[in-house]
Parts: structure tokens; sequence; C-alpha cells
């Protein structure tokens, strides 16, 4: 249950001579498998170890074996890295990192490995397992990444077609709607010109309607003229006639 748990990590430092360092990270612990081709030392550091030394930084655990494993997992740039004597064959490897602008230091000690072939033999392994997973990550990739280009190249000629087709759709329809706006417009004009010819022409018939009307007026005043005259002279030639005398019925009595 607890390998399945770990998490591996191998880095190559250059310190000055290079060294493989392994690291097999667990949740309370972890483990180092240190070569530099010749000879190889390791360094298991348990849970209490670990407990103090987070306890010393006023760390939890879960921080410190984070940070271990960062320095450990990648190279830090302006981290200082060294693997030096500790006397009997030990090594002590160190490393630096700054905290709130203080730089400070982690050193473990390492003891030589009692197998020296099998812990190089076990680093080598896992180097060379990680490169072929690498390579396949690679391959994987490749290719994702060729498809993914054939698919965008796909897409770009799809886009560049349904570029095209609106274009010419859009000319289409505009050449339709400059058509059908021009037969529009002539259709107003035509209309607009009706409607003049029918205001001139209604224009002109009421100008000659009341022409009529005023000559019409002017007839009847001289007939109206000519009427009175006549009635004025008859009065007048009555007035000259003498008056007529009384007429008297004698009644006759016969005897």
């Amino acid at each position: 249950m607890e390998s399945t748990m770990a998490r591996h990590t191998c880095l190559k430092l250059e310190i000055p001579a290079p060294i493989f360092v392994k690291g097999t990270w667990f949740p309370f612990h972890f483990n180092l498998s240190i070569t530099d081709g010749l000879n190889s030392w390791f360094c298991n550091a348990t849970e209490e170890e670990v407990r103090d030394r987070a306890a010393q930084w006023d760390q939890p655990v879960s921080t410190y074996i984070q940070l271990a494993e960062k320095h450990l997992g990648f190279q830090i740039p302006g981290s200082v890295y060294k693997f030096t004597d500790a006397g009997e064959g030990n090594k002590r490897l160190s490393w630096t990192f700054e905290k709130e602008g203080t730089k400070l230091e982690w050193r473990w000690k390492c003891q030589p490995s009692p197998d020296t072939k099998k812990t190089t033999t076990l680093i080598l392994d896992f180097l060379m397992d990680a490169n072929i997973r690498l390579s396949e990550e690679v391959v994987r990739k490749t290719q994702s990444f060729e498809r993914l280009k054939g698919e965008a190249e796909k897409c770009l000629a799809q886009s560049e077609k349904f570029n095209s087709q609106k274009m010419e759709f859009e000319a289409a329809v505009y050449a339709k709607f400059l058509g059908v706006l021009n037969s529009k417009k002539r259709k107003l004009r035509e209309l607009r010109d009706q409607l003049s010819k029918k205001e001139i022409s209604g224009e002109s018939a009421q100008e000659e309607e009341d022409s009529d009307k005023t000559e019409s007026f002017d007839g009847g005043s001289d007939d109206e003229k000519s009427v009175e005259k006549p009635r004025e002279k008859v009065a007048g030639t009555s007035k000259d006639l003498p008056p007529r005398r009384g007429y008297v019925r004698k009644k006759i009595t016969h005897k």
C-alpha cells in the first residue's frame, strides 16, 4: 500500500563531479539513493527523523517533505548543492534555500551502500524506464500534435471555404437587394410622377371650373338688368296714363 503512494524523482547534480540522486517520497518519510558511477550511498530518513527536522524548522511534516522533494527533484536555480565527505566513507548531501529573505541549509548524512552494484543498477534502470516513458510521451505528444495540426489545417481550409461562400452569398444577396431597391425607387418615381400629373390636371380642371362659374355669373347679371329695365318702363307708362273714371251703375226701376 505504501509503495503505491510513493513518488519517484531522479536528479543529476554537477558538484563538481556528476552524481545521480534518486528519491522515493512517502507522506511521512523518504529514501535517497546516490551514485557517481563507481560508488553508491543511501539515506533512509525515518518518520521520527523527518518529524524532528520539521519541528526544528517550525514546519509540518508534509511541508518539509514537499520542500525536500522540490529541491531534489529538480535543480533549483540559486540553490547551492554540496556532496561532501563526512568520515568513514559517509557523505553529507546539503542544499540551500531562502525563506523570508534568509538563506537556510538542509543537510542529510548518507551511508555507503552495502551493494554498490545493485544500487547503481536500480538508479540506471529507473533512468532507462524514465527515458522510455519520456520517449513514448514525446511520441504520443508528437502524434497528437500532428493530428491536431491536421485538424487545424482542415478547420482553416473549411473556415476559408465558409468565408468564401459567405462573401459570395452576401454579394448575391446584395445584388438582389440592390435590384429590388432600384425597382422600388423606379416605382416610387413613377408614383410620384403620376401624383404630380394628377395634381397638375386637378389644378387645371379647378381653374377651368372657376373660370366657367365666373362667366356664368357675369352673364346672369346682364339678363337681370335687361329684365328689370322693361319693368321700369312699364311702370313709367302706367304713371302717365290718366286715372280711370269710376263706373257708376244705375239701377233702373220698372214701373
